[in-house]
């Protein structure tokens, strides 16, 4: 149980982590802490008491050992890109930023593995191997600047996760700082060990069994042929056919997206690809990859079946810059919406592929019921939804609404057999809806597991598990001057 740290305290924890992080590596000033008072959830915001930034393994044990020595709780942040409070402070709290830890310590191609800090951001795997013919499968749509320990404590997906899998399918191994301050390694350089999946288990734990310092990545070769195909329909519901035909014929894209009209003419506004035609009802982008036989023929397949589903123009692109601006708008879609309203509520809900159509009915249906607009970029292939619901923060109530509006679309997903989360994560967002996904007995089997590894409930507290509170109330926790002034100490 977290005790209050007295002023006292808190002038020997600053001066303890100065001496082993050293000054510059300690953030104690008010306007200094703001940068870090939220995640990429910018609803709700905390400023922690103090930020440290370590640059090694031994330097994030030694913070972490501070922090159990006087019983204050931690949190670990990366690049702050997360989208369900995943790294949103506490009240008095440290806030333990891995962003300096930015190495890529090792490349190992002829066994295709990467070591790296978790800092490294997700693009720089693949530019540091490219040029070998190798890359990194897993791609946010923030990958350019989310981090690699951020995505491994959400187990990140992107694009590519319909053929490739989500991170978790691509961490061998990690070297983590347990919640006491202790520091272990798990998997190993080789595919399968022996005992229980210590690495599996870490990865997507947001920060509540520990933190990873070092993360031994898979990483693949690049395929001989790549093609993007573009087709646009004049309804969602023949896009959501299209694909499950896709699947039911047996092919399995690199990824497969899907944009409604709202989101195309968002990202037009914004990116002007001027690839995206303003006035379908949906696209489709389709990326089949392999050998070059085998992607000519599945390309083929692909376009039949779409236009058998309606589909009024396909457009096929096979150099990469083509490739690019093709995905462009995609990758984009989120920024687009930032541009185009004040405020925007993410939600990240699965369901089965055959039951797209009519979910996305009734998100439409819910749209209208409380008032807000919703636009729907996800990833079509494995039914990951992303429905933005547009709003703005200040006008008083909007963000309740809009909460309200976003639980009920994820108690949708698990009504038609699926989940809150595909790889956003829970954190402090979506934990009240837990109960609806997990039974009492399954929620209290992975609060044991959280024991074994954090018996004082200091990493990253308050995160994945319901309280009594509302979910609005659990995550929202606006800065008020409720932190130490540690600038007096």
């Amino acid at each position: 149980m977290v005790t209050q740290v007295t002023s006292q305290d808190w002038r020997l924890i600053i001066k303890a982590f100065e001496q082993a992080i050293g000054k510059s590596g300690v953030i104690q000033k008010r306007e200094e802490l703001l940068v870090y008072e939220c995640d990429g959830l910018t609803s709700y915001r905390q400023r922690p008491a103090v930020v440290v930034l370590p640059r090694t393994t031994e330097q994030v044990a030694a913070a972490v050992k501070i922090c159990t020595q006087y019983n204050v709780p931690f949190i670990a942040r990366g690049a702050g890109t997360g989208l369900s409070g995943g790294a949103l402070p506490i009240e008095n709290c440290v806030l333990i930023v891995t962003a300096l830890m930015r190495q890529i310590l090792d490349i190992d191609l002829e066994n295709q593995r990467v070591v790296v800090q978790p800092g490294v951001i997700n693009n720089w795997v693949t530019q540091a191997v490219s040029g070998s013919g190798f890359y990194y499968a897993p791609d946010p749509s923030s990958q350019i600047v989310c981090s690699i320990g951020g995505n491994v404590a959400e187990n990140s997906g992107g694009v590519h996760c319909l053929k490739y899998g989500v991170t978790t399918n691509h961490v061998l191994g990690l070297k983590v700082v347990l919640p006491d301050g202790s520091i272990i390694d798990t998997g190993s350089k080789i595919p399968e060990m022996p005992g229980y999946d210590l690495t599996g288990l870490f990865v997507g734990s947001e920060g509540t069994l520990g933190i990873a310092t070092e993360i031994t990545l898979r990483i693949l070769k690049a395929p001989e042929a790549i093609h993007v195909l573009l087709a646009d329909f004049t309804s969602v519901e023949a896009a959501g056919q299209a694909v499950s035909d896709i699947i039911s014929a047996g092919i399995i894209p690199a990824g497969m997206e899907m944009m409604d009209n709202f989101s195309i003419n968002a990202v037009e506004d914004v990116v002007a690809t001027n690839c995206y035609p303003r006035d379908a009802e949906a696209i489709l982008l389709i990326e089949i990859d392999g050998l070059e036989v085998e992607v000519a023929a599945n390309s083929e397949r692909v376009e039949a079946i779409c236009r058998h589903n309606g589909a009024r123009s396909i457009r096929t692109a096979t150099d990469p810059a083509e490739r690019l601006t093709l995905w462009k708008g995609r990758k984009a879609a989120f920024a687009a919406m930032g541009k185009i309203s004040p405020d925007y509520y993410v939600q990240d809900g699965v369901i089965p592929r055959t039951k797209l159509q009519y979910v996305l009915k009734q998100i439409e249906e819910l749209s209208e019921k409380h008032g807000y607009k919703v636009a729907n970029v996800f990833h079509a292939g494995d039914g990951n939804l992303h429905p933005l619901i547009l709003y703005n923060n200040s006008i008083p109530g909007q963000l309740e609404t809009v909460e309200e509006l976003g639980g009920d679309i994820l108690k949708l997903c698990v009504e038609v057999g699926g989940s809150i989360s595909g790889e956003h994560g829970i954190g402090a967002d979506k934990r009240c809806y837990m109960p609806n996904m997990f039974s009492e007995t399954d929620l209290e089997t992975m609060q044991w597991v959280r024991q074994v590894f954090n018996p004082q409930g200091l990493a990253n507290p308050e995160k994945i598990f319901p309280t009594p509170r509302t979910c609005g109330e659990a995550a929202r926790t606006q800065a008020q001057g409720q932190f130490p002034d540690v600038e007096r100490f």
